[in-house]
């Protein structure tokens, strides 16, 4: 007889992800992740001592695809900075789910010390590599500093802003944010 087959570890980080992004974390409970995930809860303590590991590696699993796998892609394309911030652009302004959690995990940032530590750092990660761009092209670290908190900006308040922009699309106006500040 063949060994039962348990839901993979990533199974319930992914899930967990998507929950908190739905929910912010208190939508993150064991239960309903089984739930989700068609199992029963006891697989989850196969991978997890309880739901604190689990929101621990849902956060290192956020800050894998967040910041390494994006800067992995990045660079994989090759090219100049001013190509390297464009294709940066475009991987962060993709994927609402994404967004969602990013936006999930701010919100719990402002009630958890630890995880607002936890952001800070992500964060500071995401402005050293936008540094390193913006270098390449702008020698004024004062306005390499203003263009990497303009670009932080964007992409995190970008979904929270519901202002009109007369007969330009929101796109139209984000892409010459992105224009002008790669100039």
């Amino acid at each position: 007889m063949a060994a039962p087959l348990r839901t993979p570890r990533s199974s319930w980080i992914e899930q967990g992800l998507r929950s908190l992004g739905v929910g912010g974390p208190d939508a993150v409970r064991i239960e309903k992740l089984a739930q989700a995930l068609g199992v029963s809860k006891g697989g989850f303590y196969w991978h997890f001592q309880d739901r604190e590991a689990l929101l621990g590696e849902m956060l290192d699993a956020w800050e894998r695809v967040m910041i390494d796998e994006v800067i992995e892609r990045v660079e994989a394309g090759g090219g100049d900075a001013r190509a390297k911030l464009r294709r940066l652009s475009r991987l962060a302004g993709s994927g609402d789910e994404l967004v969602k959690i990013d936006l999930a995990i701010r919100d719990w940032a402002r009630r958890d010390k630890a995880v607002a530590r936890r952001l800070r750092r992500i964060d500071n990660r995401r402005m050293d590599y936008m540094r390193s761009l913006f270098r390449d092209f702008c020698g004024d670290d004062d306005e390499v500093e203003v263009r990497c908190l303009l670009l932080l900006a964007l992409w995190i308040g970008n979904d929270l802003i519901a202002a009109d922009h007369g007969p330009r699309t929101r796109a139209d106006v984000v892409k010459r944010v992105l224009r002008r500040l790669e100039s």
